[in-house]
């Protein structure tokens, strides 16, 4: 190849790849006008700042108070059965926890 052929090659690609570029820019930007002008173009919302009251109950979640404990109705109720319950069969809703592994001090 000559010299003028490689530069007419060369000017051929940046033109193509100078044209892919702006037609891109201009695709996007069209699809951009488009979105916001149907008004399509949303935001998240926030959850309503006051709770509904639970289906079932007849009255709402407790208030939190400032400081204090966190309000437990009805208490929570434990991952291991009772004795009882164990000997009438209910099986613990976790497994048992691994004993604990004590490894070489950190530090010098």
């Amino acid at each position: 190849m000559s010299l003028r052929e490689i530069e007419r090659s060369n000017r051929f690609s940046f033109i193509l790849a100078a044209t892919l570029i702006a037609g891109g820019l201009i695709v996007t930007g069209v699809s951009l006008m488009h979105l916001t002008s149907r008004g399509e173009l949303q935001l998240a919302q926030t959850s309503p700042s006051t709770p509904s009251v639970p289906a079932g109950k007849s009255d709402g979640p407790a208030e939190s108070m400032p400081g204090g404990t966190r309000p437990t109705t009805p208490a929570p109720e434990p991952a291991r059965p009772s004795e009882d319950a164990q000997k009438a069969g209910a099986k613990p809703a976790l497994p048992p926890a691994p004993a604990e592994k004590m490894g070489e001090p950190v530090g010098k």
